[in-house]
């Protein structure tokens, strides 16, 4: 199939709200905010995470055992469950990510010592001991209150293995597969919502064709059952970028099928898998710039896949899956380049903010999303090291937006002055808009503009708040970032450079921030 694709300075503008425009005049921001005109409910798991057996996402950032020093509980991170608690984690993604197509199930339970040894051939060439499995991840799940999100082994496995392992997790039945999960020490069945049928299968999950895969779906998802009452979400490996045709495909053949489709897009300041692709850390406003616009194209992909999908599926019955994404850098020197640990800065939130503002604006196909990765990995919320742990700016950016969670998206119309670098521009802002349950609206609005402040004049139709409040997030240098010996360098603050008017309100929003605002 024959797609044409927007342009970068195109693709940016759209990104801005769910109708928008580039702005006539320098300076001129006006928002309009239709909340007489709610549309899709915002779902949660849009602001779902991913963990993957890589580096030190899950030994040390979330596993450590029972005899570790640092205080645990069966293991788990205490300090790590306390802090992901408070970004309302709705999901999480596991075993992968590249592992997952090479990870076999029954390797991961039993006595901890008796678990066979395998080599981390994708990251690292490490040992995995195995001693983080189903049991370990179910309950990770439960004690930061999150639904699991369990991805199947299609490159190097069968379809029985997936078929057990779904029986295993959720069957309460007198059968071998339940069974043994009780004989490994939990009586009831978990409730798995989620399950992923292979994952990047056109690349390290088998370099399928898209019409190969679309067969090996269509059979092993017969296999996955559905028992003792619960129902499985079935998550189909969906496109890299502008990979139209694999969604052609797909939904052609295999949508009646599933019931979300996955799309990966990460964001690399070079645009390049080839060579640097940039320092976390050390880098200038051309870098910044380069960054934002990039990472902007998120909401091409959204709209052009979904306009795929729309063809197929009408009913938008198929979720749209954005199941990794995030910005990825050079690893931090002297690290383990199979660890892909980066340093995480305020334009890492900014970067957060835009994708979750495009996310939030096409809630009504995308049903989630998920940031690559949680812990110590890509673009991660949190930072650990030995006892030491951290909040990434990400991690404030995911805190300040749990506003959002499963409310009604308000539509929005925005007219932005540009940013400009050089000879290319993008828009200046990025927001969204929603109302949550209890009636309170709240906006979140991006300057990505590093040098300028930004006055911005809302138009609000359908409602006359009596009160409106604030935070912020920003910092002096694009730069900053937090560190184990300077963990609050980056933080939110109240904003209060904000006013109700007659028909809406009015702020001024300082360079490079990220804000929140609340009317009641």
């Amino acid at each position: 199939m024959k797609t044409r694709i927007l342009s970068l300075a195109a693709s940016a503008a759209l990104a801005l709200g769910s109708h928008c425009t580039l702005a006539q005049a320098a300076g001129v921001n006006r928002l309009v905010i239709r909340a007489d005109q709610p549309g899709a409910t915002i779902s949660k798991h849009i602001y779902g995470h991913f963990s993957e057996h890589l580096g030190r996402c899950i030994y040390e950032g979330i596993w450590v055992g029972e005899d570790s020093p640092i205080p645990n509980t069966r293991g788990i991170r205490n300090d790590v469950v306390a802090a992901l608690k408070r970004i309302k984690v709705p999901n999480l993604r596991w075993p992968g990510g590249c592992f997952a197509d090479e990870y076999h199930w029954k390797d991961g339970i039993g006595p901890r010592e008796k678990r066979p040894k395998i080599i981390n051939t994708h990251w690292g060439g490490v040992v995995e001991n195995n001693h983080f499995g189903t049991h370990e991840f179910m309950d990770f799940c439960e004690m930061i209150g999150a639904e699991p999100v369990v991805c199947g082994n299609v490159g190097s496995g069968t379809v029985q293995e997936m078929m057990e392992w779904v029986e295993y997790m959720t069957s309460d039945a007198d059968s071998p597969m339940a069974n043994l999960r009780r004989q490994n020490g939990r009586e009831a069945p978990w409730k798995l919502r989620y399950f992923a049928v292979g994952n990047e299968n056109w690349g390290c999950g088998g370099n399928m064709r898209p019409e190969y895969y679309a067969d090996v779906y269509r059979r092993y998802n017969t296999f996955i059952k559905n028992y003792s009452g619960n129902r499985v979400y079935r998550i189909a490996c969906g496109a890299s970028d502008s990979d139209y045709r694999w969604t052609e495909v797909l939904m052609s053949q295999a949508a009646r099928h599933m019931n979300g489709l996955s799309l990966h897009y990460y964001t690399l300041p070079t645009g390049s898998w080839s060579g640097s692709k940039g320092s976390a850390t050390l880098f200038d406003e051309a870098q910044w710039f380069a960054t934002l616009r990039r990472t902007l194209r998120m909401q091409e992909f959204v709209v052009k896949h979904s306009e795929i999908m729309d063809k197929h599926d009408p009913q938008k019955r198929v979720g749209l899956i954005v199941d990794e994404w995030g910005t990825w850098y050079d690893v931090e020197p002297g690290t383990n380049p199979g660890f892909l640990y980066q340093q995480n800065t305020l334009r890492d939130a900014l970067v957060a903010g835009i994708n979750l503002n495009i996310f939030n604006n096409h809630a009504d196909r995308v049903k989630m999303a998920n940031i690559a990765q949680m812990i110590n990995v890509l673009q991660a919320v949190i930072l650990t090291d030995k006892e030491k742990m951290l909040l990434t700016p990400t991690f404030h950016v995911f805190e300040m937006y749990t506003v959002h969670h499963d409310a009604k998206l308000l539509p929005t119309e925005l007219t932005s002055a540009d940013y400009e670098q050089g000879d290319a521009k993008i828009p200046g802002l990025s927001v969204s808009a929603s109302r949550d349950g209890a009636g309170v609206l709240h906006v979140t609005v991006c300057n990505l503009n590093p040098n300028q402040p930004a006055e911005l004049t809302c138009e609000l139709r359908g409602a006359k708040p009596q009160n409106i409040a604030g935070r912020i997030l920003t910092a002096e240098t694009m730069q900053a970032h937090n560190t184990f010996d300077v963990q609050e360098k980056v933080k939110p603050a109240t904003f209060s450079d904000c006013k109700l008017t007659d028909g809406g309100f009015s702020a001024t929003l300082p360079a490079k921030s990220v804000v929140v605002l609340e009317l009641r």
